[in-house]
């Protein structure tokens, strides 16, 4: 494995790990009571965007490994359509692919809620939505987790 694939997923590792931390005091009462925060306070949001970026990471571990460079601008869609290719191709198994488009669109899907409570929140509460957030959390937890696994395998 070259040193820019152990750099991608050292930080896929770290996004898995910060999404599991951030899930585990969301539920947690005691690490609640630890670190200050209201037992309606969750983080099931940014657990769902450090899965995705967890993915992307590792992602961008197995196309450096396979001498695929994506940039900006588009860096997302690039690496999604480069991933994509190679499972097209037979390079990559379909199941990986499937993990990936699932957790860019939770990604999307929270960009659009913040723009429409964003839109809405001088009449509305937010004290449901993260709670709501909890059951996509926690897939998007587990697929990062596979996923990772998965890349990393592939990286070795």
């Amino acid at each position: 494995m070259n040193s820019r694939s152990k750099l991608y997923l050292e930080r896929a590792e770290n996004e898995l790990n910060l999404g599991t931390i951030l899930f585990q005091l969301s539920e947690d009462n005691c690490l609640q009571k630890q670190f200050q925060v209201s037992k309606l306070d969750t983080y099931y949001g940014a657990v769902i965007s450090h899965s995705y970026y967890s993915i992307f990471y590792a992602t961008k571990a197995y196309l450096t490994k396979k001498n695929i460079k994506t940039k900006a601008p588009e860096e997302h869609r690039k690496t999604y359509e480069q991933f994509k290719l190679l499972v097209e191709t037979g390079v990559i198994d379909l199941e990986l692919l499937k993990i990936y488009q699932n957790a860019m669109i939770k990604a999307d899907y929270l960009v659009g809620i913040l723009s429409y409570e964003k839109s809405k929140r001088g009449r509305f509460t937010y004290k449901t939505l993260p709670q709501a957030n909890q059951e996509p959390a926690s897939n998007s937890l587990k697929n990062a987790t596979s996923f990772f696994k998965h890349m990393t395998n592939l990286c070795s």
